[in-house]
């Protein structure tokens, strides 16, 4: 029996000595009365030395270990009191206090047994923790700050862009509102009789007004490509035929300067394709504006060629070549950017913004396509790019730019929304040399008021106008109106409106001003498609070649009664041409209303310039059939075939007159 409590004793002791943290007994008193070596351990004191001394001693803090001390006779036990011990070199470890009564076998309390349990490592990792919580929301803090200061940072820049865009905005409008009337009346007053220095003086100011608006262009298509607010379109157009039309611009000035105009097309390229014809044409127009420029002798050539091409899309090469000035090595990299030139001199001998090669680069990246220039100072230079266009079984659609500016069109009746005076005298003057019915509306509200009333075959719309605008006036003609007239958006402000705004809202097309009145015209005709009905049997007769025009006119009777003066046969023939369109409309609506009076009379105004013009007698007794039947109300059936077969001969005369009046007027300068 006593062996066996022995060995009881025994294994306990080692279990007590196998523990890390330190076990201790303390007496009553406080005096440490057996302890285990991991205490001798964590004190750095010997336990011959421990033994006998007052437990409390070596915590930090005494005080707290013996309200511990206390507590657990209060209570029989604590559990996890934080506490610090310290070793004899100084080192600190921190503990978590476990401790509990032990008694006799007659349950008499002898002292306290203690457990301090080393948390130092735990409260390390805790501290840590603490600490990496604190720098990670602090590191929150900053880069919350940080973003906060980024979002306000491109709030501002967007906020400047805005400006900037604004700025050209209402400068674009407000420039060329004066720029389209002062190029517009030059053109005009240009077409009338001038003095050799009156023309020189006016050549000057249109082409003076000519290059302020390029500029303005340059900066403006600048602008847009910067914003992202440059749009392409995705249509389906021939690109030999839209390339080769393009490059008739230059025979002019390629004639002029003695040169060789050269294009190498590759027939493989698909006849037809789906791209952005019109900022194709820019680019290589701004490419060939610079070879022509920079070239005094030798050629220009273009060359297109096909990459690569697969089932749905095709690469093609563009490279534009000259035998000009070259540039200079140093110089290669620069040219790209907004503003350069090859050196200071050359805006001085060749003009230009330095813009041209900075929107080319730009609207040949934009569209996912690279440029690159190979030069030699003094042999010339290539420009080269890539871009790729879908392929397509369509059919291309017409181009306007195309278009021959003939008068195969006429009974053109036109509605001009436009608010500024000025502006609306200027369309006047050009739709009256179209031969065209116009009528002015100060706003779209007038506007809409007249289409209520009276039928127009196209309307030329402005944008910026007072009471209501020209996207909300196309919105209500499409939309409550429901109705399909052409509309032509005309606008000074091209960085804020773009085509695209323009179809949004219904619109068939858009033309910045100053208006280029060859572009109105073919952009009018495009869209109204309305050819004038000849009456072959009358006007044709059949010869050796085929059918010949017959003319309706003979000015041998006007030359006689104005002695062959040119200056008073364009007054007569200008008379003639101004009071003749609106007799025919006039006649038409008067058959309509079944006004006889109204058409008697206006027949009987169209009558004596048929004489004087040489107009033949079937024309004159047409007429006079007219005015019989306006008379009687007799052979109802057969008057809509005489009014329709005197219009055809009054526009056909207006045709032969207008001819008869450029060539009278080229003779006579």
């Amino acid at each position: 029996m006593e062996i066996t409590k022995k060995r009881g004793s025994q294994y306990a002791r080692s279990l007590i000595e196998a523990s890390l943290d330190p076990l201790v007994t303390i007496s009553i008193k406080g005096k440490i009365t057996d302890m285990n070596e991991a205490l001798a351990n964590i004190t750095g004191i010997s336990r011959e030395m421990l033994t006998g001394t007052d437990f409390f001693d070596y915590f930090t803090e005494p005080q707290n270990a013996r309200d511990v001390y206390q507590e657990v006779f209060a209570r029989g036990s604590v559990a996890d009191s934080p506490l610090t011990l310290r070793h004899k070199d100084g080192k600190l470890t921190d503990v978590l206090f476990n401790g509990s009564v032990y008694k006799d076998e007659k349950g008499t309390v002898l002292g306290v047994v203690i457990v301090a349990r080393d948390v130092t490592d735990q409260k390390r990792i805790e501290k840590e923790l603490i600490e990496a919580k604190v720098f990670a929301e602090f590191a929150t803090g900053i880069a919350e700050e940080a973003k906060n200061k980024a979002e306000n940072a491109t709030r501002i820049a967007e906020d400047a862009v805005k400006a900037k865009q604004q700025f050209l905005s209402n400068m674009s409008h407000e420039i060329r509102t004066p720029m389209n009337a002062i190029i517009g009346f030059t053109k005009v007053v240009l077409k009338t009789d001038l003095s050799a220095k009156q023309k020189e003086y006016l050549t000057a100011i249109k082409i003076s007004g000519d290059a302020l608006i390029v500029l303005i262009n340059d900066i403006l298509d600048l602008a847009k490509v910067d914003a992202g607010k440059m749009t392409f379109e995705q249509i389906p157009f021939k690109m030999s035929l839209s390339i080769s039309a393009m490059l008739h611009l230059f025979e002019t000035k390629i004639q002029e300067k003695n040169l060789a105009l050269v294009k190498e097309y590759d027939n493989s390229i698909p006849e037809v394709l789906v791209g952005d014809p019109v900022r194709l044409h820019q680019i290589i127009l701004n490419l060939v504006s610079n070879a022509v420029k920079f070239t005094t002798t030798g050629k220009i050539t273009i060359n297109v060629r096909l990459l690569k091409e697969d089932e749905n899309k095709v690469t093609i090469q563009f490279a534009v070549t000259d035998t000009g000035i070259g540039i200079p090595e140093n110089k290669i990299g620069k040219i790209f950017e907004n503003f350069q030139q090859a050196s200071s001199g050359t805006s001085r001998l060749y003009g230009g913004t330095g813009l041209g090669l900075a929107i080319v680069k730009q609207l040949v990246e934009s569209q996912g396509g690279s440029i690159s220039v190979k030069s030699k100072l003094e042999e010339g230079s290539t420009f080269s790019f890539t871009l790729s266009f879908d392929k397509t079984k369509d059919n291309a659609e017409p181009q306007a730019e195309i278009l021959e500016s003939d008068t195969e069109v006429k009974n053109i009746k036109v509605l001009v929304v436009e608010d500024i005076a000025l502006n609306q005298l200027l369309m006047k003057t050009l739709l009256d040399d179209f031969g065209f019915e116009r009528e002015i509306a100060a706003n779209g509200k007038i506007a809409i008021e007249k289409l209520a009333n009276t039928s127009y075959d196209i309307i030329l719309m402005d944008l910026q106008m007072p009471e209501m605008n020209g996207f909300e006036a196309t919105e209500y003609i499409r939309n409550t109106l429901n109705s399909n007239i052409p509309i032509i958006a005309l606008t000074a402000d091209v960085t804020t409106v773009d085509l695209a705004k323009c179809k949004a809202v219904g619109m068939n097309d858009y033309l910045a001003k100053p208006v280029d009145e060859r572009l109105l015209y073919r952009k009018i005709i495009s869209l109204v498609k309305k050819p004038a009905i000849v009456n072959v049997s009358e006007h044709t007769a059949s010869g050796n070649n085929g059918s010949v025009k017959l003319k309706c006119i003979d000015l041998n009777y006007l030359m006689q009664r104005t002695k062959s003066n040119p200056a008073l046969m364009m007054e007569m023939i200008a008379a003639y041409l101004e009071q003749t369109p609106p007799l025919i409309s006039t006649m038409n609506q008067s058959h309509k209303a079944k006004d006889w009076i109204l058409l008697n009379a206006t027949v009987h105004k169209l009558l004596p310039s048929f004489s004087i013009m040489g107009m033949s007698n079937d024309s004159i007794d047409t007429a006079k059939k007219i005015q019989q039947y306006a008379s009687t109300q007799q052979e109802a059936d057969g008057i809509p075939g005489l009014i329709l077969k005197l219009q055809n001969v009054c526009e056909q005369a207006c045709i032969e007159l207008e001819e008869e009046f450029n060539a009278i007027k080229k003779n006579n300068p």
